[in-house]
């Protein structure tokens, strides 16, 4: 488009001069609304004065001399102050011939002085596997870090794992008890699907409990927070967090069945990340800054032992850093990592966060702790909001098994793609290869355009 703007700007600049003797620096141009014919309007009123014209006298000379003069413009109209311009199909075809004859048309070299930016997505709970929502996530948090580094920027993409907490707890729990053995191999399952399981099933048999509990006289609130399931999943993260030989094992052996299930996944969605962090090492720099900020007096501990922020003369509430046992909230770790991620990379001008829009305020509250802590970079930290992903039913739920898995969603919009694509006589004459390179490729774009023809948050990241 400014292109385009230019060539006409010099047409414009020539019918000035000639006519009115008149030079003018910059022309407003816009995009035609679509209830006039045109593709791009030219913004008459700046000129009124200058020339001592009438919009639609300006307007009829100034279109008639771009027809005879100009390649480009094929047709006007003037509405009011305004100047749509029709170009010819032509130009943009010659335009698009173009951008296809570079690789990399468009896009802008990285050079030392280029700021650095960090792109988060993903970010997965390693007691689950990917689902559909996961795939928005991924590919538009994939996608804004490309047109970044397109346009010159160095970019770090990264996730943070989410590898501890009582929800993993309670896939390690279920599969401890009811599991036999159970592996990927064994069960023909991928890791993070086999886990997943394990979840669903802890679900099931922790409310199991909660009935039986109710029925023997227990009330229902007390028998949610009482149930032994429960209970044990608590105590498991505790022995976690202490460091426990036995837990840890098991830990480490579920989590690596997840990590070779999500790395499959990843493939299949065609990105890629340049670091990871987890949630196991950055919630103890967390916890330590905590400790750190309650020294200070920027924290408070209420009487169960538990650490809060008091952010109401902020227009927020009270918030929970620490719980009572000393074991971490999803707060920790996020200024855990925020703090090793700058350590890591002093080099980087802004951070960006890939997460849907029902984490709005968590964010809120992070970039504001940080900055009551005294960081300065925590205004450079952004949060891309984006609209979550619903079934018909409503909001998918992992614990009660209403998603759908990542996999089964890439795998069908690639039968998809090969019946389109064997209809229209796309794949005839071509190797098993490169129908297999086609065929990836198209699920890719059809799973891209599903997700983003719904525009997500407007933000500006430098």
């Amino acid at each position: 488009m400014d292109k385009l703007e230019h060539t006409l700007s010099k047409s414009i600049l020539t019918f000035l001069k000639s006519d009115f003797d008149l030079s003018v620096d910059h022309f407003e141009f816009q995009l035609t609304r679509k209830d006039f014919e045109g593709d791009l309007t030219l913004v008459l009123f700046p000129l009124l004065k200058q020339t001592r014209t009438s919009p639609q006298v300006l307007g009829e000379k100034l279109g008639a001399y771009l027809i005879e003069h100009s390649d480009v413009v094929e047709n006007f109209n003037v509405v009011s102050g305004f100047l749509n311009l029709s170009i010819f199909d032509a130009y943009y075809l010659a335009f698009l011939k173009q951008m296809l004859s570079e690789d990399e048309y468009g896009h802008k070299k990285a050079n030392s002085d280029a700021p650095t930016l960090m792109v988060e997505y993903s970010s997965p709970n390693t007691n689950k596997p990917l689902h559909l929502g996961h795939v928005r996530n991924n590919l538009l948090g994939y996608s804004v870090a490309e047109i970044l580094k397109a346009n010159g920027n160095n970019v770090i993409k990264t996730q943070i794992i989410n590898d501890r907490g009582i929800h993993i707890c309670k896939s390690m729990l279920a599969w401890q008890h009811y599991g036999s053995g159970e592996t990927p191999d064994s069960s023909n399952l991928k890791g993070d699907q086999l886990v997943g399981k394990y979840y669903v099933l802890f679900e099931t048999k922790y409310r199991t409990q909660i009935a039986k509990m109710v029925s023997d006289g227990t009330a229902q609130a007390v028998a949610e927070k009482q149930a032994p399931l429960l209970l044990e999943a608590q105590q498991m993260l505790v022995k976690w967090e202490a460091n426990d030989p036995e837990v840890r094992a098991l830990w480490e052996k579920m989590n690596g069945w997840v990590y070779k299930g999500f790395d499959a996944t990843y493939k299949k969605l065609g990105i890629d990340f340049d670091s990871y962090y987890y949630e196991s090492n950055t919630y103890l720099l967390g916890k330590t800054i905590i400790n750190e900020g309650l020294s200070k007096g920027i924290f408070f501990t209420k009487e169960d032992g538990s650490i809060w922020i008091d952010l109401t003369e902020d227009g927020l509430d009270e918030k929970l850093l620490l719980r009572s046992d000393g074991t971490a909230v999803y707060m920790t770790q996020d200024i855990g990592t925020a703090q090793q991620r700058v350590e890591d990379h002093p080099e980087i001008k802004g951070m960006v966060y890939t997460v849907g829009n029902e984490q709005d305020y968590h964010f809120k509250v992070l970039f504001l702790v940080l900055k009551k802590l005294g960081y300065s970079w925590s205004d450079s930290l952004h949060h891309l909001s984006y609209g979550m992903v619903d079934l018909p039913s409503g909001k998918m739920k992992s614990r009660e098994g209403t998603v759908v898995d990542a996999d089964d969603l890439v795998d069908q919009m690639k039968n998809t793609a090969a019946e389109i694509a064997s209809k229209h006589g796309k794949l005839g004459g071509l190797s098993e290869e490169d129908r297999e390179a086609i065929v990836h490729k198209d699920r890719i774009r059809c799973i891209k355009v599903l997700y983003f023809k719904s525009r997500s948050k407007k933000e500006n990241f430098v």
